[in-house]
């Protein structure tokens, strides 16, 4: 399955972390553009300076280990593309250039299913996106969300609960459904 992964799911870390683990587990395949990392650095960037120079170099190491996922959107078919924001004219290009079965976003009110169904290509948001592994498999979600929580806690250097910390990053479902299979109580 290629995923084509929009800005605002790169960015919050943990959240990008959750994912690219559940792709490195054999999940997905991700897709992304140079202009959607972009957005991803600027986003980062306006977030905090010192985040947004973490995130160049971020990219840097997600470019090196996933270089199938770059995908070229077409300026021309850009060009026809209509959605509610044109400035994101160039997330469905890219979804469309890399043959994405999936657009995973959490704008979802400007990416209309009828408008994404046109070219094959299914709406999605994260939390249920990962939920949806976590619950049917292939992907062992639990030793994902162990990774990505001794992550947090090596960054923070503090204890981090499962549903707190992916509850904060938009991710409250699977967070829920992490803490039970962990025995946490947050």
């Amino acid at each position: 399955m290629r995923v084509l992964m929009d800005a605002c799911i790169i960015f919050p870390t943990v959240m990008r972390e959750m994912l690219m683990e559940t792709a490195e587990a054999g999940g997905f395949a991700p897709l992304w553009s140079d202009k959607i990392l972009d957005e991803w650095r600027h986003a980062a960037g306006r977030a905090d300076f010192e985040v947004g120079g973490i995130a160049g170099v971020e990219i840097a190491l997600l470019k090196a280990k996933w270089p199938a996922a770059m995908v070229q959107p077409d300026p021309d078919v850009i060009d026809t593309l209509s959605l509610p924001d044109r400035n994101d004219r160039h997330v469905l290009a890219g979804a469309i250039a890399g043959n994405a079965d999936i657009l995973l976003t959490r704008n979802l009110k400007d990416f209309p299913t009828k408008t994404l169904a046109r070219h094959d290509i299914i709406r999605r948001e994260p939390d249920g996106f990962l939920l949806e592994f976590a619950q049917n498999g292939p992907v062992d979600m639990i030793a994902v969300g162990r990774k990505v929580q001794a992550r947090a806690v090596t960054a923070s250097g503090r204890p981090q609960l499962i549903r707190p910390l992916l509850k904060r990053t938009g991710l409250p479902r699977m967070g829920k459904f992490l803490e039970a299979e962990f025995g946490e109580e947050s």
